[in-house]
């Protein structure tokens, strides 16, 4: 009976849960079991519905050579190695969904603004012995899009 929007909203039985403190305690017991999310207590797993993503990033800052994404919970990763950032392209309009991992096989959406500061900051580059446009963040090249041109 509980449901995470594509935007980042949680609903009990189709209500919007307006209480930001009680989400982020959800939050905190989100877990992804195979392929479907689950809220873990000591005593129970209860299932939820997750429509995309279980989290959004709504922003992001540049830290040196890092990039820091927050999400609409409050949450913090920095794109690298250890939270990667993936593009996905609709096969029938090709809009593409950029994520970000975010801890233990939970992705955030990266929401539209923060994806389009992101390609003003993009660059061309090499990616599996072809060209790509994208992001680097802790050294790591993230391919957003084919490119002819490299850099």
């Amino acid at each position: 009976d509980i449901r995470i929007a594509r935007d980042g909203t949680w609903f009990y039985l189709g209500t919007p849960i307006g209480r930001p403190e009680l989400v982020r305690l959800f939050s905190t017991i989100l877990r992804k079991d195979g392929d479907r999310y689950v809220l873990v207590t000591p005593v129970e797993k209860v299932g939820i519905t997750v429509d995309d993503a279980p989290f959004v990033a709504v922003d992001f800052e540049r830290e040196g050579d890092a990039l820091r994404f927050v999400t609409n919970l409050g949450d913090e990763a920095i794109a690298g190695p250890d939270h990667p950032i993936r593009v996905e392209r609709d096969p029938e309009t090709g809009e593409p969904s950029p994520y970000i991992l975010i801890r233990d096989r939970l992705e955030a959406l990266i929401d539209r603004k923060s994806f389009y500061r992101l390609v003003d900051i993009g660059e061309h580059g090499d990616h599996g012995g072809e060209g790509w446009f994208g992001i680097r963040s802790e050294g790591v090249f993230f391919p957003i899009i084919p490119s002819a041109e490299l850099s």
